[in-house]
C-alpha cells in the first residue's frame, strides 16, 4: 500500500499524490543564500546578531552578510536596507560548473531568464530568472568558503565556527517559505527547470493545490510553496527558517526572543508536515523567521509525495494547535489594507479565519 492510497482517518479515501513523473534531475545541490529587504536595518541585523546569534562577515554599502557557526560558506544571508520588507533574491547552487551551464539553459529557454550577474559576496557569477509568480533567483556554483581561522575557530576539523556564545545560535539556514497565486504552476516550473523533488503537499477539496513541500537535499522542504492569503498580492515571502540542533534549542529560543521583546505569532509545537519542531517569529523588519529542529529526511529514490487532504489539515498541527489567521496573510512585502481575501479553508469549520 503506497503512502496516497492509505485511507484518512478510517474514513475518507485519499485520491492519491500527484505522479512524480518529472525527470530528476541532479543539477542544483543546494539553498545556497537567501536577501532579505527590510526597512529598519538597524534592529533587523541586531536581531540576526544578537538573537538569531549569527555570525556577521561583512558590511558593503546598506547591506550586511552573515552566516550560521555551523555553515562552511562565508555568506548565507544577505539583509539589506529597502522601502519594505521582503525576499531580494534566493541562491541556489549548483553541483558544478556544467550542472550550472543546464540549468541556465533550462531557464533560458522557459522565458524567465533575467540574465548574468558578475557575483557578489561569497559566490561568483550567477544567472538571475524569476519563477512564474515573479520571485527573484538565481544560480551559481562557486563560492567562497569560510577559513578555518581567527579566535573563532573550533578544534572539530568538520566545524567550521566555534559553538556559538550568545543568542539562539542557529546552525544553518534551513529553508525558505514562498507565496503565490498558483502553487500547482510554480510548484512545476521548479521540478521541470531546476529538478526539485515534490515530497509533500495539500490538496483542498476542490482540487486547489494549497500547499507544496519541494526539495533537492534529503530534506522535506528547500522550499515550500502556499497559496497568498491576500488575493492578487505578488511574489512575498512567507518566511525564511534557520536550524538549531534540538527541540529543547527551540523552546530556549523562545525563551529569548520573550526577553528581547520579539514577537512570536505561534510555537513552540510540532509540525504535522515535515515533523519539525517550530517557532515563528516577527523579526524587527517585519519579515516571518522560523527556528526549526528534527524533522525526518528521505533518502529513497522511490519516494512518493504524501498528499493530505482538506479534512486532515482542518485539525490543526501534530499536536492540534492550529495556527492563527495572520500565517496565510502576513507576508513580506506587508499589504497593510488588502481588498480581497483568499479563502483557504484548511482550519475546522468552527475556526476558519477568512
Amino acid at each position: 500500500m503506497s503512502h496516497g492510497d492509505r485511507a484518512s482517518n478510517g474514513s475518507n479515501e485519499r485520491t492519491g499524490p500527484p505522479a512524480q513523473t518529472h525527470s530528476k534531475i541532479r543539477d542544483v545541490a543546494q539553498l545556497g543564500h537567501i536577501e532579505l529587504n527590510t526597512p529598519d536595518p538597524e534592529r533587523t541585523v541586531w536581531f540576526f546578531t544578537e538573537v538569531m546569534g549569527l555570525h556577521e562577515t561583512r558590511r558593503e554599502g546598506q547591506s550586511v552578510h552573515f552566516r550560521g557557526y555551523g555553515e562552511f560558506e562565508v555568506s548565507t544571508l544577505k539583509v539589506t536596507e529597502a522601502p519594505q520588507a521582503g525576499i531580494a533574491h534566493i541562491g541556489w547552487r549548483a553541483w558544478d560548473e556544467a550542472a550550472l551551464a543546464r540549468r541556465v539553459e533550462a531557464v533560458e529557454a522557459s522565458g524567465q531568464g533575467l540574465g548574468w550577474i558578475d557575483g557578489d559576496f561569497g559566490h561568483g557569477p550567477a544567472y538571475r530568472f524569476t519563477d512564474p509568480e515573479g520571485h527573484v533567483m538565481e544560480v551559481y556554483y562557486e563560492a567562497e568558503k569560510h577559513g578555518f581561522y581567527g579566535n573563532d575557530t573550533s578544534p572539530l576539523r568538520n566545524q567550521s565556527h566555534a559553538s556559538p556564545h550568545h543568542g539562539i545560535g542557529a546552525r544553518r539556514l534551513d529553508h525558505l517559505h514562498v507565496l503565490c497565486n498558483d502553487v500547482t504552476l510554480n510548484r512545476e516550473w521548479m521540478q521541470d527547470h531546476l529538478g526539485f523533488l515534490l515530497r509533500e503537499n495539500v490538496v483542498l477539496d476542490d482540487g486547489t493545490e494549497s500547499n507544496s513541500w519541494n526539495s533537492v537535499t534529503p530534506l522535506v522542504h528547500d522550499i515550500a510553496i502556499s497559496l497568498d492569503g491576500i488575493a492578487g498580492a505578488r511574489a512575498r515571502l512567507h518566511h525564511a527558517g534557520w536550524s538549531v540542533d534540538n527541540r529543547e534549542d527551540v523552546l530556549r529560543a523562545a525563551d529569548i526572543c520573550i526577553d528581547n521583546d520579539i514577537f512570536i505569532e505561534s510555537g513552540p509545537s510540532k509540525h504535522k508536515i515535515s515533523q519539525q519542531f517550530f517557532l515563528y517569529v516577527y523579526e524587527p523588519g517585519g519579515n516571518r523567521v522560523e527556528i526549526v529542529a528534527s524533522g525526518y529526511l528521505i533518502f529513497a529514490p522511490d519516494w512518493e509525495p504524501i498528499t493530505w487532504t482538506q479534512a486532515e489539515r482542518s485539525h490543526g498541527q501534530a499536536w492540534g494547535l492550529r495556527l492563527p489567521p495572520s500565517f496565510h496573510t502576513h507576508g513580506t512585502p506587508v499589504i497593510e489594507d488588502p481588498k480581497e481575501l483568499r479563502h483557504i479553508p484548511v482550519f475546522a469549520p468552527e475556526t476558519a479565519p477568512l
